[in-house]
């Protein structure tokens, strides 16, 4: 019987035209369901108040002891006047909506639907169903006063650092960010102070210090016992789509960018993206890595497409620019302006995040993830969790960097081995390579 990993590579050998597209972007008529997905979230969210968001595994068992402190927790939030969010599924999200249900409180729950069958647990008094995984993360972020982040497996990580990522750019408001488990939380803790902060510099111990790590529901309540509700109301430049001030022109304008950027995409036809932090500088080892991997892409014929910004992203592109390639560029929009590196022949900016995070990884025929921070971690669990759940099919996902990414790695082992918040088989879904000779021989 053929192991995990050669079934996976056995999958490799014929990767479909598709390949990692999150949505068929070549089919317009989607751009209206993905609107329709916004509208109906819009307005099921709107009559919500105090909201909390729980995320955390759907495998953990109703004997597993995060339930019951999910149990908990729900509980003592519905007594306290909270408003319990979860993704409505089973595990952690159905403990939490369990004891918000039991004792009286609203239970809420954002369920995403899946090839496979993904129930609404009994608990859940007001609900909604998602098709796309990105337009229900919105929902489950943009509303919340605060999120608890239990052991879970991909979607928890992506849900995790989507949270962060937004929250350092600016387009999000601050929020308590609480992690139920030290046994579980302390090795991400521990990587992302030992390699994002200390070996890349991609974050700083500020973006991390108000953090908490607690081991029971009452730790985890009197965090936020006292939080008063903050009303989605927000500047004309947030890019928040739940603001009460101009709502509707903010559906339009997510119209008019995935109009745009699924136009844009149509023109590209064999893409890798590389994503990285911005924070490495030309001449260290890992933008010459970069840069390297830019050229021999280009002169195999693959199209290399970034964040379109500084860093690693530049040095991809500037490889890809120097050696005669496509070197494209998805950025930003800030303050009327658009951050470009100067080695792009196509780019198009973007105000939404979330959209702009759907156009990078929607073509790609591979994903080759450089060091980084907040941003770049949520895009690698976010394509891990769209393989996992069978939303796209399996793609190329490379690692580059031994000594950053391995320390990763082996609490990705753990999710399997002591939590079970993955399964054996996902665990094969990445690469960890240390050459750019190395990533174009594993795309051959």
């Amino acid at each position: 019987m053929p192991s995990a990993i050669e079934l996976k590579e056995a999958k490799l050998t014929n990767v479909p035209e598709t390949a990692g597209e999150v949505v068929n972007f070549r089919n317009s008529w989607e751009i209206f369901k993905i609107i329709s997905e916004f509208v109906s979230g819009y307005q099921f969210l709107t009559d919500l108040s105090r909201e909390v968001t729980i995320l955390g595994s759907a495998r953990l068992a109703p004997n597993n002891k995060y339930y019951k402190i999910g149990e908990d927790l729900g509980k003592l939030l519905a007594k306290g006047g909270f408003t319990t969010l979860t993704g409505g599924g089973p595990g952690i999200m159905e403990a939490a909506n369990k004891g918000a249900f039991n004792a009286g409180g609203p239970s809420v729950g954002l369920n995403i639907q899946l090839p496979f069958e993904q129930r609404i647990n009994p608990y859940v008094k007001q609900a909604i169903a998602f098709y796309y995984f990105f337009t229900r993360k919105v929902m489950l972020t943009s509303p919340a006063n605060a999120f608890f982040f239990f052991p879970g497996g991909f979607g928890t990580l992506d849900e995790l650092f989507e949270v962060a990522d937004y929250i350092e750019l600016g387009h999000m408001e601050h929020s308590p960010m609480i992690f139920v488990g030290s046994e579980f939380w302390q090795p991400v803790f521990d990587f992302l102070r030992s390699e994002s902060v200390g070996e890349v510099h991609s974050l700083t111990e500020a973006d991390i210090s108000n953090w908490k790590i607690v081991d029971t529901a009452e730790d985890a309540y009197a965090l936020v016992k006292d939080l008063q509700d903050r009303p989605n109301i927000c500047g004309d430049a947030s890019t928040n789509p739940l603001c009460e001030t101009g709502a509707d022109w903010r559906i339009f304008r997510i119209m008019a960018e995935l109009v745009s950027g699924f136009e844009f995409l149509t023109q590209l036809k064999n893409e890798v993206t590389v994503l990285g932090t911005k924070s490495i500088p030309p001449g260290s080892p890992y933008y010459e890595a970069a840069y390297q991997l830019g050229k021999l892409l280009a002169e195999r014929g693959y199209e290399v497409t970034t964040g379109g910004g500084p860093g690693i992203m530049e040095a991809a592109n500037k490889g890809a620019f120097e050696n005669g390639g496509e070197s494209i560029g998805l950025n930003m929009r800030s303050a009327g302006s658009e951050r470009t590196n100067p080695y792009l022949t196509k780019s198009m900016g973007f105000f939404f995040p979330f959209v702009r995070k759907l156009m990078i990884t929607s073509p790609s025929k591979a994903f080759v993830f450089f060091p980084g921070g907040f941003g770049t971690l949520h895009q690698l669990f976010e394509i891990l969790t769209l393989q996992e759940t069978q939303k796209i099919p399996p793609v190329p996902t490379i690692l580059y960097g031994r000594k950053f990414w391995e320390p990763l790695l082996k609490f990705i082992h753990q999710l399997h081995v002591k939590f079970r918040t993955i399964s054996h088989m996902d665990e094969v879904f990445v690469k960890i390579i240390d050459t750019p000779e190395e990533v174009l021989e594993y795309l051959k």
